[in-house]
């Protein structure tokens, strides 16, 4: 069985509408997974004036990553397929570009996080079209309550950057 082949289930949804979901959940749960550990490292490295109210803020933004990545992986086995949610395999299958490792400031790791925000929103957007299409209303549903609060956080990380 491939990773988008689903596995039984008395869901009504075709399997090729279950196939065609797994496979966009599935990406968005490796960008989603990666952006969470990229919080978490602003988290732990951020230096500087702001230290406090950054250290806070990014603690937020991942815990509620961590619950937006547990419902894209539960909507993916719900639909037969397998979640792909290792360290490893998310890490091999983001489509996220790399923290920046000389981030230390505020300052940057605001800008970092402002750049991957955008593009998982973008690519979320993308997802919920593709849902949409597929036939699948409850999938673009997830995907379009994740890329509110994407665009939400989005806003609280470049309200630092404005002056």
């Amino acid at each position: 069985m491939s990773d988008a082949t689903p596995f039984e289930t008395r869901n009504d949804l075709s399997a090729t509408i279950r196939t065609r979901s797994v496979v966009l959940l599935q990406a968005i749960l490796a960008d989603s997974l990666d952006l969470a550990s990229q919080v978490k490292h602003a988290h732990w490295n951020v230096k500087g004036p702001h230290f406090m109210p950054l250290h806070e803020l990014f603690d937020t933004l991942h815990e509620e990553l961590e619950g937006e990545v547990d419902d894209i992986a539960e909507r993916l086995t719900a639909l037969g397929g397998h979640a792909r949610g290792t360290a490893r395999e998310a890490a091999k299958a983001s489509r996220l570009p790399e923290f920046p490792p000389d981030a230390v400031d505020g300052s940057a790791h605001l800008k970092a996080l402002a750049d991957r925000y955008a593009a998982l929103g973008r690519s979320t957007r993308q997802a919920i079209a593709a849902a949409d299409d597929a036939g699948d209303a409850a999938t673009a549903d997830l995907f379009t309550q994740l890329v509110r609060r994407l665009d939400k956080h989005l806003w609280f990380i470049e309200a630092h950057l404005q002056r």
